[in-house]
């Protein structure tokens, strides 16, 4: 059973910056595709940023201000997240699958492994 472990949630000032850390009980086939989703309170669990096959993804709401990437030697995934925004608060998640999402990166049901969950909260 692929097991995933997230870490470096906390509490930042608006403008700051926090890097996610999602440790894989093993990167192999079975992780093959990995992505980070958010979760606020109200709101449906929204997939901000994915990566597979070479590539990266990135919702609209967050581009230009994320970077996923992932070390396969520690088998790590991480979220660097910068110029944070109140609206980033969310509870963050890391997710895997063997298979390659496409078109459904963003969607929670293409990935079957998931983490237990770090809180981030961004203040005005």
């Amino acid at each position: 059973q692929v097991q995933l472990g997230e870490s470096g949630g906390g509490s930042v000032q608006a403008g700051g910056s926090l890097r996610l850390s999602c440790t894989v009980s093993e990167y192999t086939y079975r992780t093959a595709s990995m992505g980070w989703f958010r979760q606020a309170p109200g709101k449906e669990r929204e997939g901000v940023a994915a990566i597979y096959g070479g590539g990266t993804y990135y919702s609209d709401s967050v581009k230009g201000r994320f970077a996923i990437s992932v070390d396969v030697a520690k088998a790590t995934l991480y979220l660097q997240m910068n110029s944070l925004k109140p609206e980033d608060t969310a509870m963050y998640y890391c997710a895997a699958t063997r298979w390659r999402p496409g078109s459904m990166w963003s969607n929670e049901f293409a990935y079957n492994y998931w983490g237990q969950g770090t809180q981030v909260t961004v203040s005005s």
